[in-house]
């Protein structure tokens, strides 16, 4: 009688297809300059450190709170306005042009629509646009800075 080995393991089809889309994107981030990635399809994220290299986990192993914020919390939050964070990377203008007047000031009065700063992002300019209405409490970003994605750039009070 022959004897016969049987390996069992958890090997997924898909893996191979996961990890060629990770590669994929830690070159994308080399190629680009990028600093961060988030992929959360297959729960990845990926970092890339200012010293190279990437860093890559598992997000779906990371630990979630399931806490609620405490009540003063979010009257602080509250208080301290609708945050409008960047949408891409690029470089911060707080003016249509160096010898203009800034779009907006902090006591600012802002409608929907109006133009709060511009992001150049690969040599094209793209208006960030207010979502409330409201006045400049805080503005987070000085012209000619560079911006990261989820960067906070103004924060906006919604109850003037």
């Amino acid at each position: 009688m022959e004897d016969k080995v049987v390996y069992k393991t958890n090997y997924d089809v898909n893996e191979d297809k996961k990890v060629e889309r990770v590669r994929q994107l830690a070159l994308i981030m080399q190629e680009t300059g990028l600093t961060a990635l988030e992929y959360t399809a297959d729960h990845v994220k990926m970092e890339r450190p200012a010293a190279g290299g990437v860093v890559i986990s598992d997000t779906a192993a990371m630990p979630v709170s399931g806490t609620e914020p405490s009540a003063a919390m979010q009257e602080a939050s509250a208080a301290a306005g609708v945050a409008v964070s960047s949408p891409m990377v690029g470089v911060y203008y707080a003016a249509p042009g160096a010898d203009k007047e800034p779009y907006v000031t902090v006591g600012s009065r802002v409608s929907v629509g109006d133009t709060l700063c511009i992001i150049e992002a690969m040599k094209m300019m793209n208006e960030i646009q207010a979502e409330h209405d409201g006045v400049i409490t805080e503005i987070c970003a000085a012209n000619k800075d560079t911006i990261e994605f989820g960067q906070l750039l103004f924060r906006i009070d919604t109850s003037k």
